[in-house]
């Protein structure tokens, strides 16, 4: 097959800017043309990279783009723009896969000979799944996309699947923690308001006065700026000041964007916190899948998006982040942690066994079986039907 890939319109391929999405989707291209398939991926120019190049295999295509913006329609006018100029440059071929919002609605109509439209849906769907009814398949990262979705537009039913983000699950075994060291709790991600960040430091400042609990630290790692998706300097600053007045050992670093050096943090995390807002927003982020992976105990808040691979009790701990006293649910669930070495060995273990069906090779593999299928129209339109039946 000739596949396509469309990446967002602020950060380049390879994912040296960071981008979960753009670092997911080059992972998969490789996997697609390390099985023969013909891939171009499409992202934004870059200091010190070529419009045109092919890196393993993948044809490069690179168009201008524009930083993230700090005002939704800021951004949804950049995508649309984006988009425009996309569409003339794309190759004729079987399946393009859109990681944009506006180009799905018009892909179809304007270059049909780019191939079958599928839509990635990493995020829950604002409204604009009632404008995808020329799309060929919606790609949801969870169940709970996928019921907004039908939600939106209920004729988009037999056309959504549900394929989780992948992780590279061999990349985070073998553990870094030092059984001496202070238990380690961590957050991977972008520092942005939505993602529950001060719920987190004022559980860790509620923790740290809690008598005879044993040492503990916490780690905040990702990218701060708003063009890299976070919260700006004024926000980080705003954290900077929570995090020193806690009272416990509380660092906030940098983003890594190498995925070795990113590793190396998972592995040495022994409790892994993922406490997001964002209701309307949440798809499934890959941090806690690759946390997971890393076996370190996920502790999530209670979006429904986070139903499909964490149990609460069984492979990790699920808070109420709508309750008045969620700080306090949240530091009553580090410190059940922190005080049972067995209930993190337990919870972690599980943890990383369930991670193992996201790594990259079967999620392509997944990918690839619904792409042939979407490029052989009879195929397609005789699994459409008999699902609706």
């Amino acid at each position: 097959m000739k596949i396509t890939i469309v990446s967002s319109f602020f950060l380049p391929v390879p994912p040296v800017a960071g981008g979960a999405m753009e670092k997911i989707w080059f992972r998969l291209a490789r996997e697609f043309a390390a099985a023969g398939h013909e891939v171009t991926h499409v992202s934004r120019t870059w200091p010190g990279f070529q419009d045109r190049e092919t890196i393993d295999g993948i044809r490069m295509v690179r168009v201008p783009g524009t930083n993230h913006h700090r005002r939704l329609w800021q951004n949804l006018l950049s995508d649309f723009f984006w988009g425009l100029r996309v569409t003339r440059r794309l190759p004729p071929g079987d399946i393009v896969a859109c990681n944009t919002v506006t180009l799905p609605v018009y892909l179809r109509w304007m270059r049909p000979r780019a191939g079958r439209v599928v839509a990635v849906l990493g995020r829950m769907p604002k409204g604009h799944a009632h404008f995808y009814g020329l799309v060929h398949r919606l790609v949801a990262t969870s169940e709970a996309v996928q019921a907004q979705v039908i939600r939106e537009n209920p004729r988009l039913k037999d056309r959504t699947l549900v394929v989780p983000n992948p992780i590279d699950w061999t990349l985070h075994q073998e553990p870094l923690r030092d059984p001496s060291a202070p238990v380690t709790i961590g957050y991977v991600g972008r520092m942005n308001p939505e993602k529950g960040l001060e719920i987190l430091l004022r559980a860790a400042a509620a923790l740290a006065r809690r008598p005879g609990l044993p040492p503990w630290r916490l780690r905040l790692v990702g990218p701060q700026t708003v063009a890299e998706g976070g919260g700006g300097e004024a926000y980080v600053d705003g954290l900077r000041t929570l995090a020193a007045s806690a009272g416990a050992d509380v660092s906030v670093e940098p983003p890594l964007y190498d995925p070795t050096a990113l590793a190396r943090v998972y592995r040495s995390l022994d409790i892994f916190c993922y406490p997001s807002l964002a209701e309307k927003g949440e798809g499934l982020s890959v941090a806690p899948l690759e946390a997971m992976s890393a076996g370190a105990v996920p502790v999530v808040s209670a979006l429904d998006c986070y139903a499909d691979v964490i149990r609460h009790d069984q492979n990790g701990l699920v808070f109420d982040h709508r309750a008045d006293d969620a700080a306090d649910l949240l530091a009553d669930a580090f410190a059940r942690l922190i005080t049972d070495a067995d209930l993190r060995r337990r919870l972690g273990e599980q943890a990383r066994l369930d991670s193992r069906p996201f790594d990259y090779a079967a999620v392509a593999q997944a990918l690839l079986k619904d792409f042939a299928t979407l490029n052989r129209p009879q195929d397609y339109l005789a699994k459409n039907t008999s699902s609706s039946q």
